[in-house]
């Protein structure tokens, strides 16, 4: 069950840097939990309905869809898959920060010109692990994201990698998340302990619904510890 929460927390303006715990510590019960999210992703796909685009989001702001996606991306990219993690937060962008990289250009970029997507795909540290950052950020997400040209971005970044990762704002928010949700084979809704809001819960998953995406499951993370359970990820359900 979802707690409520009257008083909504207020946030600073500029987004940190998310935490890459599947990096720093892969045995850890967190990086765990982050594997079994990548297992139950895999199980969910199959010949008929492959999954190679995953959307994640949220209802709100700051329930951990950020550190989801990144920390998802770096455990399938540590299974030996080709993976690209897209920051296509284009209001709010952490990844650039979380991995250190330039965002003179990215996601924004491609939408807006010609340019082949290798120009902005960005390596890290990981081999299998490359990133598309959100570029400078555009008057207009929306717009872009709903734009033939990011189609064709698509499908490109369909030919080059096994599994792509988009982080995208809450979809209660804006708009952008039901619109790549269209369009990716699969969406993880995270929530948070404490923080998600059961009204606006139904309402993501409605506008998820209404878009005709394909909710993998939810995610929900933050839960309290106790002599039981030490995991600060929670179970990934449908």
């Amino acid at each position: 069950m979802f707690n409520r929460k009257k008083n909504k927390t207020k946030f600073a303006t500029r987004p940190q840097p998310v935490s890459l715990i599947s990096l720093l510590d892969s045995r850890s019960n967190i990086t765990e939990q982050y594997r079994t999210i990548r297992t139950n992703v895999q199980f969910a796909s199959s010949s008929d309905h492959p999954i190679k685009s995953i959307v994640v989001t949220s209802a709100g702001p700051s329930e951990g869809k950020s550190t989801t996606a990144a920390n998802l991306a770096v455990v399938f990219a540590k299974s030996g898959q080709k993976v690209l993690l897209v920051d296509a937060d284009m209001r709010k962008p952490t990844v650039w920060r979380s991995f250190k990289l330039n965002n003179e250009q990215g996601l924004s970029t491609l939408l807006v010109s010609a340019n082949d997507v290798t120009q902005a795909i960005q390596k890290t540290v990981i081999e299998e692990l490359d990133i598309l950052t959100s570029g400078p950020k555009p008057p207009n997400p929306s717009e872009l994201l709903g734009s033939k040209r990011k189609d064709e971005v698509l499908l490109q970044l369909n030919y080059l990698y096994d599994i792509i990762i988009m982080d995208m704002p809450p979809v209660v928010t804006v708009t952008d998340a039901q619109i790549m949700a269209s369009k990716a084979d699969g969406t993880i809704l995270v929530t948070r302990e404490n923080m998600s809001d059961k009204t606006d819960l139904i309402k993501a998953k409605e506008l998820l619904d209404i878009a005709h995406a394909r909710i993998l499951g939810v995610v929900y993370n933050c839960v309290a510890n106790t002599k039981e359970r030490n995991d600060y990820y929670g179970a990934f359900a449908k």
